[in-house]
């Protein structure tokens, strides 16, 4: 693999201001970024040199190959404790579009789709669904689907968990992945920084609290994803911040596959005023995202929220995986006002998709170990 940058990018990196050529130069040797330094960069240099210097890290981490799986979403519950206001999904007892599915359900919807291999399932915290009904739920679903790799539960619904059975979320983790759990996603982690959190969603747990559950879960060998949710009211700076806890978290437990950008999307909440980032924003996320979290594999283009041709050109700024089929099992997004509104998609065409970008598809497992190349 490369280890030098291109002619391109050195003739990019001679046209910046001279105090951010050293932290583009960092980059090309390979060395780690320190927050001044990415700041820095996000803010003083061009959207162009950005994007070459996140195609030039991704080409080192995993060449031409881009990822997806054969998977599908379970969300057990709209029904929720918290009121997040960017959250567009949650609703309350008695309202017309909320939904509470039984473990049979959730057991009879993985059933309609043979040849998936992971189940996401992460949703609402509801009132009455406790440890004990989740620890069923997954035994179960080992029992019938084994071969199925169960990701599920975000940290907030560990910490909830762990707090209605007056527990931890070490003894919650533990049980659930007695019962089953193979890893949690990375939902939840919204801003770290608390001057933004409490202003979007201050209900729910801290970002040091989120960062524990995900330690905890890495120590027991339950692996998981990071997220972040960005272009609402946070600056360059909290997002750094974010980026940064992530890279030091994964320094001392590693156990993070992916870091997934979530764009927040302004349909029906009650931040639906402050509207949406461009585009070129979204793109800046992901390349910095890429050049800055050197300790974490892969980073995710999630197609339902970005729309499927904007993920796959996201291929081009840093992404490496597309996340999977879907099979139109998700709501979360949709109901923000996602592009995609009835997310769905064949592996052919996600194949189709990343080769169009020029990429090479290659089928993954929940581990991200190679299940084909196409």
């Amino acid at each position: 693999m490369p280890t030098l940058c291109p002619d391109t990018l050195l003739f990019l990196i001679k046209e910046l201001p001279a105090e951010v050529q050293p932290a583009a130069a960092k980059v090309c040797s390979g060395e780690r970024l320190t927050p001044e330094e990415a700041l820095l960069l996000w803010e003083k240099s061009s959207l162009a040199l950005l994007i070459a210097l996140a195609g030039f890290v991704r080409r080192k981490w995993h060449d031409d190959q881009a990822f997806y799986n054969r998977n599908i979403h379970i969300e057990p519950t709209n029904l929720c404790v918290r009121h997040c206001r960017f959250c567009s999904y949650y609703r309350n007892e008695g309202d017309r579009d909320a939904w509470n599915f039984s473990a049979e359900e959730i057991l009879e919807r993985i059933g309609h789709h043979p040849g998936i291999t992971e189940v996401h399932i992460t949703g609402g915290l509801h009132p009455s669904k406790d440890l004990a009904w989740y620890a069923e739920l997954f035994r179960q679903i080992r029992s019938r689907f084994p071969s199925v790799h169960i990701k599920a539960l975000t940290a907030e619904e560990i910490d909830y968990l762990a707090r209605r059975d007056h527990s931890s979320p070490e003894k919650v983790l533990a049980e659930l992945k007695q019962a089953g759990l193979q890893s949690i996603p990375g939902g939840g982690a919204e801003i770290f920084h608390p001057e933004v959190r409490k202003h979007i969603c201050p209900e729910k747990i801290t970002g040091e609290r989120w960062l524990e559950v995900h330690a905890t879960a890495h120590r027991l060998g339950i692996a998981s994803n990071a997220t972040m949710l960005f272009g609402h009211i946070e600056k360059p700076e909290h997002r750094i911040h974010h980026l940064l806890m992530l890279r030091e978290l994964q320094d001392k437990t590693p156990g993070f596959y992916a870091f997934i950008p979530l764009k927040y999307k302004s349909a029906h909440n009650k931040m639906s005023q402050i509207g949406e980032t461009s585009f070129a924003d979204v793109v800046k996320t992901f390349a910095m995202a890429r050049i800055f979290l050197d300790n974490i594999p892969h980073l995710k283009a999630y197609w339902p929220m970005l729309g499927k041709e904007h993920a796959a050109l996201m291929l081009h700024f840093g992404a490496d995986d597309l996340d999977g089929t879907i099979h139109n099992s998700t709501r979360i997004y949709t109901m923000a006002g996602a592009e995609e509104q009835h997310p769905s998609l064949t592996p052919r065409e996600i194949e189709s998709l990343i080769a169009k970008e020029g990429f090479t598809p290659v089928e993954r497992n929940s581990k991200y170990e190679r299940i084909k190349e196409c």
